[in-house]
């Protein structure tokens, strides 16, 4: 049977055929022999290990539920895309000065006063869901401008600087956290 994209092409359905390539860069359409995909996916799971699980536990979450949800969202999302996208949906860092503010949250076990900030982040949640709808409605042209480099550069200076006072504090335990804390950096 002969399909409009010709007959040495197969044809797809909703999900990609990823093709196999083996040396050079990987395009979203390719992918990686087995054995690479394997490492590459535990590597994947080692750097998604410290948003994921750090940043629930510096607000007080718990960060098992924050694991759980990373993956349905992932999983949506993947769906969503039909695999077009290659992403992971993990926590996000810009949450934890303003969730440390409202709450008080000292930083040790959970955060009692929890329920003051998840109003603030389902909100946001639902803002960003309508940012979502309205880009994909007219584009990104009017975010490149309204959030040059120069603005969102600043914004992740500004969530490194609030953390900060966080990371000065986990590594000033004790002398050896403190050595561990310097040959990370």
């Amino acid at each position: 049977m002969s399909n409009a994209r010709g007959a040495d092409e197969p044809s797809q359905g909703y999900f990609p055929r990823w093709k196999l390539k083996t040396s050079g860069v990987i395009m979203p359409e390719e992918r990686l022999p087995w054995g690479q995909t394997i490492v590459s996916g535990l590597q994947h799971c080692v750097a998604m290990s410290g948003s994921t699980i750090i940043a629930p536990l510096l607000m007080g979450f718990d960060p098992n539920v924050a694991v759980l949800f990373s993956g349905i969202g992932t999983l949506i999302f993947f769906v969503i895309v039909a695999g077009r996208v290659p992403s992971y949906l993990g926590s996000s860092f810009a949450f934890i000065a303003v969730v440390l503010a409202a709450t008080g949250y000292a930083g040790h076990g959970p955060n009692p006063n929890i329920s003051v900030a998840l109003g603030g982040i389902v909100g946001a949640g639902v803002l960003y869901g309508v940012i979502a709808l309205i880009v994909m409605w007219s584009g990104i042209s009017w975010v490149e401008r309204l959030m040059p480099p120069a603005v969102t550069g600043a914004v992740v200076a500004a969530i490194g600087l609030n953390l900060a006072p966080v990371a000065v504090k986990a590594v000033s335990a004790n002398a050896f956290e403190t050595w561990i804390g310097l040959a990370l950096i």
